[in-house]
């Protein structure tokens, strides 16, 4: 009777985990952009961030900011998961807010783009700390955050 006991806690106990494992932020890059929106001239890594470097120390040929952010959840939390992103920057008084809705894709495409583009992009200035997180309604699910957030 008392193994019975036991095994059933513990079986409860992995049923708990289970529920609250259902999404992860793994990875988030930000991109500056340029007047075209690319983020860099050619394919190799090297070239990106040598193109990075050059928009940082030039503003006047940035157009925008790209946050690349990879992402995983259960198949269960697909209805209504969303992806928000909120960005800090120097000049802006309050984090700048996007969000996307996520779709069930393949295992090895669960890499979502978020842009910031125009007016908002210049109201944010430099980027100075970010905050990705995963939500099912009104229930966070994951979160990544920069060191500065």
């Amino acid at each position: 009777m008392r193994r019975l006991v036991l095994l059933s806690l513990a079986l409860l106990a992995c049923g708990l985990n289970a529920q609250a494992a259902r999404g992860k932020v793994l990875k988030v890059l930000p991109h500056l952009l340029d007047q075209q929106g690319r983020h860099t001239l050619h394919p190799s890594l090297y070239e990106r961030d040598a193109y990075q470097d050059h928009l940082r120390q030039h503003r006047e040929k940035c157009g925008g900011l790209r946050f690349d952010i990879h992402w995983k959840a259960d198949k269960v939390a697909f209805p209504g998961l969303k992806l928000r992103l909120e960005a800090r920057g120097s000049k802006a008084p309050r984090p700048v807010v996007l969000e996307a809705g996520l779709e069930r894709r393949p295992w090895y495409k669960r890499w979502t783009s978020l842009k910031l583009e125009g007016q908002t992009f210049q109201e944010l200035g430099d980027l100075v700390a970010w905050r990705a997180t995963l939500w099912e309604g009104a229930t966070l699910v994951a979160e990544q955050k920069s060191f500065l957030w």
